[in-house]
């Protein structure tokens, strides 16, 4: 049975925003990148449906570059996104990574979950902050004048 750590963010957009933010490519090559690193949107293969394929490629400040892969278990728009994923494709099927989406008095509240499988508790730290890096780029994204006209 999974042992799951979460990120829970409160975001003032709809549901169907947040949830278009997170599974359409051109947005998600902006906030999976954060700030730090970038997603070349050719690199991403992004199937959101059960059953459908993940790929993506993140290059490093420094030179190098992480491919992520995963499967999409769950998708039930706009209140969920279950999938795997891993940096290690090939050899690692990958650790569920779920994504809910629920209406919290007057806002959207997103929580992300990942199993925390055999991390230590400094790996958990810094996962913990990536996805906060993550949440803070996806809301960005939905404050921009193009979002709200959305």
């Amino acid at each position: 049975m999974p042992d799951y750590f979460t990120v829970v963010r409160t975001l003032g957009a709809s549901k169907e925003q947040v949830f278009d933010v997170i599974t359409l490519p051109e947005h998600f090559a902006v906030w999976f990148g954060t700030a730090v690193v970038e997603v070349p949107l050719e690199s991403l293969r992004m199937e959101v449906w059960p059953g459908g394929q993940f790929r993506a490629e993140m290059k490093l400040p420094e030179g190098g570059a992480i491919n992520w892969a995963g499967t999409y278990v769950d998708v039930e728009r706009p209140s969920h996104v279950s999938m795997t994923l891993t940096d290690q494709p090939g050899s690692d099927p990958g650790l569920p990574v779920l994504f809910d989406i629920e209406e919290v008095g007057g806002a959207t509240q997103l929580t992300i979950s990942q199993d925390r499988s055999d991390f230590s508790d400094d790996q958990i730290a810094a996962t913990i902050a990536g996805y906060n890096a993550f949440v803070d780029d996806i809301e960005e994204i939905l404050q921009s004048p193009a979002q709200e006209n959305a």
